[in-house]
């Protein structure tokens, strides 16, 4: 399927506003997330949490999604296709984790908007959590950096190139982009094991 040029210059100016949009979020719920730890104005305090509470369901969960729907959208459309350059894949599997690990992240953050809405909160109460929020904010601004970066650099060449060059009888010296699959290999394996450890340990919501 090849989408008509005026709506993959539609999806491509969605997918783009939608990405930067979820960065931009991500970067001001950072900012707050550090506000709340430390500030020592209760009412400044109150206001960051109750802020990322309404900016994570109603401003960062739905540019995920957005920027993941037309990402897959635009993909599907054009000829770089959805699993035929190393670029998209990777990017797919970026976004779809980060919307995931993002998921599991706005139950703490529900639960500290609803504590800091009911009562002002002392500079040691929910500390590991709050840290963590912080952790975590950096962290997804690592990877949607990562994804944008990727984007437009696009690494790595076509995966069937790579898998015949693997097939072909060794010619010499390894080819200038073998690199680029370490790279990969280990990207993909961070991002698995990441996904596992937040899974497997709950999330947030044992602090």
């Amino acid at each position: 399927m090849t989408l008509a040029p005026p709506f993959r210059k539609l999806m491509l100016t969605a997918h783009i506003t939608f990405s930067v949009g979820w960065l931009g979020a991500v970067a001001v719920f950072l900012a707050l997330a550090v506000t709340g730890l430390t500030s020592h104005d209760p009412p400044l305090v109150r206001a960051a949490y109750l802020a990322m509470g309404l900016s994570g369901w109603f401003v960062i969960v739905p540019s995920s999604f957005a920027a993941l729907l037309t990402g897959v959208v635009q993909a599907l459309g054009t000829p770089w296709g959805l699993f035929k350059h190393y670029w998209v894949l990777v990017k797919l599997l970026l976004t779809v984790a980060a919307t995931v690990l993002l998921l599991v992240h706005m139950q703490p953050i529900s639960y500290l908007a609803e504590v800091a809405a009911k009562a002002d909160l002392s500079s040691t109460e929910l500390r590991g959590m709050r840290l963590r929020l912080i952790a975590d904010a950096v962290a997804a601004l690592v990877v949607l950096l990562a994804a944008t970066t990727i984007s437009v650099y696009k690494p790595w060449g076509r995966i069937g190139n790579w898998l015949e060059r693997r097939n072909a009888p060794a010619q010499g010296a390894a080819t200038p982009t073998s690199w680029g699959q370490y790279v990969l290999l280990g990207l993909l394996g961070l991002v698995v094991l990441f996904i596992l450890m937040h899974l497997l340990g709950g999330g947030m919501g044992h602090h």
